[in-house]
């Protein structure tokens, strides 16, 4: 799958305090937080680096989408995943272009894919 992502030089801690700031300052928020690290430890006894998927929406990205064709419920909230590599923190987020497709949702998918750009940039700085 397309995503929207680059690897930083820093630990997944100060990343994602990073990523959040930066997808606030888009007008995202953060719905749903999962840690996969965490849960395939409690139930598998497996160990893996720190990997957390953050549940991004933009509230009225939302609502539009929602509007002009209800199945959009289908890739809502916006996956941004963080994870840990040897050299730093891998972010992606899942390119709204990819996920909603049609002309009906070409505008609105790609001025929200516009904002997630936005939010990798502003956290390579």
């Amino acid at each position: 799958m397309k995503a929207i992502e680059t690897t930083i030089k820093r630990p997944l801690a100060d990343t994602e305090m990073a990523v959040r700031a930066a997808l606030k300052d888009q007008g995202f928020g953060v719905l749903t937080e999962i840690d996969v690290a965490a849960t395939l430890k409690e139930k598998l006894g497996v160990n893996r680096p720190p990997l957390k998927i953050l549940g991004a929406c933009n509230s009225d990205f939302a609502n539009r989408a929602l509007t002009l064709d209800p199945s959009v419920s289908l890739v809502l909230p916006c996956n941004v995943v963080l994870d840990s590599v040897d050299d730093g923190t891998h972010v992606a987020i899942a390119d709204p272009r990819e996920l909603i497709t049609g002309e009906l949702l070409a505008e609105l998918a790609h001025d929200a894919a516009a904002r997630l750009v936005a939010v990798i940039d502003a956290i390579k700085v």
